[in-house]
């Protein structure tokens, strides 16, 4: 997905998706109109997955038209496979819809379709959508870091015990091996950890 700031909401690339072609094809006249461009429509599960591969959206938006179990299945595909928010019109609001849809990962709805309710959703799912991504890539490297932090420490235990050094000069005897070795640290504490390597001291 391409970056995306939190004004950046007109001229997205949006993945169009229902059981109904002529349906598609009002929904992508109405989305060109808001200064959209549609870059793929699907009607299946198997032609959604193409075309996410294909157009990379910033923004997928399914139709339900008439059959809930179908919207669904497009939901559960473009949650799993696509990396951009996903939103659903529908023409009265159905809550029981709404709920599972939601369960499955959905951003947002629309009811009833108008465009300046699709566009007003637009911009309020792709900065939350955008917010997401942000806190999630956070908690990825703070869980990263944390895992790296235990690596090193259990090796420096390993360290500590097996040469009778304190924690400093373990540190100091992974760091070394390390830059000898033209190796990362973490990857040294990794290989000592796992019992893979023995340093001398």
């Amino acid at each position: 997905m391409s970056a995306l700031s939190e004004s950046q909401t007109v001229g997205l690339r949006v993945l169009v998706a229902d059981e109904d072609h002529e349906a598609l094809d009002r929904l992508a006249s109405m989305l060109d109109e808001l200064g959209h461009e549609v870059t793929a429509r699907a009607v299946s599960v198997r032609e959604l997955s193409r075309e996410i591969n294909e157009t990379h959206p910033d923004v997928a938006i399914v139709k339900l038209h008439g059959d809930e179990d179908h919207a669904l299945d497009l939901i559960d595909e473009l949650v799993e496979e696509a990396e951009c928010a996903v939103l659903a019109l529908m023409e009265v609001e159905k809550p029981e819809f709404v709920a599972t849809a939601a369960e499955k990962g959905l951003f947002g709805f629309v009811a009833p379709a108008t465009p300046e309710a699709i566009q007003s959703e637009i911009e309020v799912t792709v900065r939350r959508h955008g917010e997401l991504r942000r806190l999630s890539d956070e908690v990825e490297q703070l869980e990263t870091a944390l895992a790296r932090r235990a690596i090193i420490e259990r090796a420096k235990g390993i360290l500590m015990e097996r040469h009778g050094v304190d924690e400093k000069e373990a540190f100091q005897m992974l760091r070394d091996h390390a830059r000898s070795s033209n190796l990362k640290l973490i990857d040294v504490a990794r290989s000592v950890a796992t019992g893979h390597k023995l340093l001398s001291r």
